[in-house]
Parts: C-alpha cells; sequence; structure tokens
C-alpha cells in the first residue's frame, strides 16, 4: 500500500470513532478520573440525589463532585433554584 491508501484509511478510521463518539456508542474518559460503574456497566447512582438522577437521564450530566470539579457549585432540590432548561 502506498502513502496515500494509508492516510485515506487513518482519516476513514478518525471519522468513524469520532461518528460513534457523537452518537454516545464509544464514551472516551481523557480526564483520568474514574467515576463508579457497577458489574452491568451502568453508572453506581447510590447516593445521587433525584435531582442528580433526572438530569443524568434527561441529559446524561454527570454531578460536578463526581468529576472532581473543585468549587464547582451543585444544585440540590433546597437551593432556591428555578426555572428549567
Amino acid at each position: 500500500m502506498d502513502k496515500g491508501t494509508i492516510i485515506i484509511i487513518v482519516v476513514i478510521a478518525l471519522l468513524l470513532l469520532t461518528v460513534l463518539y457523537a452518537t454516545g456508542i464509544v464514551r472516551i474518559n481523557l480526564s483520568g478520573k474514574s467515576v463508579a460503574v457497577d458489574s452491568s456497566g451502568k453508572l453506581d447512582t447510590a447516593g445521587w440525589t433525584e435531582n442528580e438522577k433526572m438530569n443524568y437521564e434527561m441529559h446524561g450530566t454527570i454531578p460536578a463532585r463526581l468529576q472532581g470539579k473543585v468549587g464547582a457549585p451543585s444544585a440540590s432540590a433546597g437551593s432556591g433554584m428555578v426555572g428549567g432548561c
């Protein structure tokens, strides 16, 4: 195979990975921080508030306190926040 063919194959592979990541089929964790996953491959939501569970189910948002973000505000049911998306 010549150099041009190899470049085309690499570009197609990168595009495929990009599409799979964008559709949520492939998850890439570049932060190095881990999130608790149970044996079935699902997130362990024990200890999460109902609001955190709803945000994860509706938006795929993992709570900031579990992502290791220091000083990130966390919204709780009693925080006085009003409104929606």
